[in-house]
């Protein structure tokens, strides 16, 4: 694996995330660690901030929200999330626009 925060698997990215909710702002912070840390502006309340978080991604990553997926960290600031069919073209534009590199 040539980055530690994501892995392909098939048709499938799996990314993992760290996550800072009750931020004051919604955004992608960069790596951090072997983590892609991301703030939302939502608090950790009975599983909305991982509702929150998917709907953030598939906006950020111009998907439907039904091609991603927690796989593990729901009770945790630390996530691994599967991103389904990924548009790799657009994913690599969205990604630069954040300083990030896959």
């Amino acid at each position: 694996m040539a980055n530690s925060w994501y892995l392909w698997d098939q048709d499938s990215l799996i990314i993992q995330v760290r996550l800072q909710p009750r931020a004051s702002r919604d955004e992608i912070i960069g790596l951090y660690k072997d983590q892609l840390k991301i703030r939302i502006t939502t608090p950790p309340i009975a599983g909305k901030a991982n509702a929150y978080l998917i709907q953030f991604l598939a906006k950020f990553f111009h998907t439907n929200k039904d091609r991603i997926h927690l796989l593990s960290g729901a009770t945790s600031q630390n996530k691994r999330i599967r991103i389904k069919n990924p548009d790799k073209l657009l994913l690599n534009t969205v990604l630069q626009k954040a300083n990030i590199k896959l």
